[in-house]
């Protein structure tokens, strides 16, 4: 086969959710598929030095621009010139072409815009929900990432089953077990963050719901033997002047760190060094975080809603987002129960290492089958 696949994301958006999706499935298609042959289309001037391989053709496009990533692009030129097969636009369908001139994959991670509209920015909700109708019309089979976010894409958009096939994801390699004292000491070091933290990683969407973890934390703050902080990663986003009144509120600002951005190569030791990682999200179409942090044996509270059971199973605390003081009382537990953190730490490694991103690279190859080979 001749695969052409819109590879923007892996440069633009490295780091986020989506992001992270499209550079791992690049880079371990290029690691794993020998037989197929590639072309990624990316912007000019871009480093995408993590490709490689004789049948992985890096495909520099013109009109390729940050700003008009949410445009249909003009590519039938370049699809035709090297007669793909098939096209994968691994982006919730975004930049689509405008001409249909072979079969289309698109990987649809959920259905927020539908399902939780307040939560998502005026631009993007008014986008999808003009674009996806056409974007599934055009689309010959759809990727999602977890069973709920595919119950949810077939109930929602009146979709048939066999059309939607589930291809999870997993941690990247980076993410893996690192002495505790050694990862605290290069978090003080470089981030001068001097105590033992929980964590939440994952952006400040509302939906994120990390109001939670805060009233968690003020609940329980007086009932803990030692001095804790929480850490919080990430580009400070759409809630973040909410969360610090909050936390004035609470009277635990001087214990809430924001972070602000963190390159990738540092988040392993921000999860290796933190005590327990708090994810209390009202919806996911599959949770990476959680799989990252489990992948690293820190062990992890989370939601007992959307996809988040299936992704942890019984490796991990789950309960209503909603109930801080359940989420309190599990934070308190498990740093002062040394035999619940040791099992759940050995549980959150055995089921991260269920996922694969070669797994996930064999699922896709599959489907790319299916479409291109009936």
């Amino acid at each position: 086969m001749i695969i052409g696949i819109d590879g923007r994301a892996a440069y633009w958006y490295r780091g986020t959710g989506i992001g992270t999706y499209v550079y791992q499935l690049i880079y371990k298609q290029s690691q794993l598929d020998q037989y197929n042959h590639y072309y990624i289309l990316i912007p000019k001037e871009s480093d995408y030095s993590f490709i490689w391989g004789d049948n992985f053709h890096k495909t520099p496009v013109d009109n390729m621009r940050k700003d008009r990533f949410w445009e249909e692009l003009e590519i039938k030129d370049v699809l035709l010139d090297r007669n793909v097969d098939l096209y994968h636009i691994p982006q919730n369908g975004i930049g689509m072409p405008k001409e249909k001139i072979c079969p289309f994959v698109i990987t649809l991670h959920d259905v927020i815009p539908i399902t939780m509209p307040e939560t998502v920015g005026p631009y993007y909700c008014k986008k999808f929900l003009d674009s996806i109708p056409e974007i599934l019309d055009k689309s010959d089979a759809i990727l999602t990432v977890s069973e709920f976010s595919k119950a949810d894409i077939c109930r929602e958009l009146s979709l048939p089953e066999d059309k939607v096939f589930v291809s999870r994801l997993a941690a990247e390699d980076i993410y893996t077990p690192v002495d505790k004292s050694l990862a605290r000491a290069y978090i003080r070091e470089k981030y001068s963050i001097e105590d033992d933290f929980f964590l939440y990683v994952g952006g400040f969407n509302p939906r994120k719901n990390i109001k939670s973890l805060l009233l968690a934390f003020a609940y329980i703050k007086e009932k803990l033997k030692k001095s804790y902080k929480i850490v919080i990663l990430g580009k400070q986003g759409k809630s973040y002047d909410d969360l610090v009144n909050l936390s004035h509120k609470l009277k635990i600002n001087n214990d809430c760190i924001f972070t602000g951005f963190i390159p990738v190569d540092d988040m392993p030791f921000f999860y290796n060094a933190a005590s327990v990682f708090v994810y209390p999200s009202l919806y996911e179409g599959f949770g990476l975080p959680v799989v990252e942090s489990m992948a690293c044996g820190t062990p992890v509270i989370t939601s007992n809603i959307t996809s988040l059971p299936e992704v942890v199973g019984d490796a991990a605390i789950t309960l209503s987002p909603e109930d801080y003081e359940a989420i309190g009382d599990n934070m308190l537990q498990l740093v002062e129960d040394d035999k619940l953190y040791e099992t759940m730490r050995i549980k959150a490694l055995e089921r991260a290492a269920l996922y694969s991103w070669d797994k996930t690279v064999k699922d896709t190859i599959e489907v790319y089958k299916r479409v291109a080979l009936p």
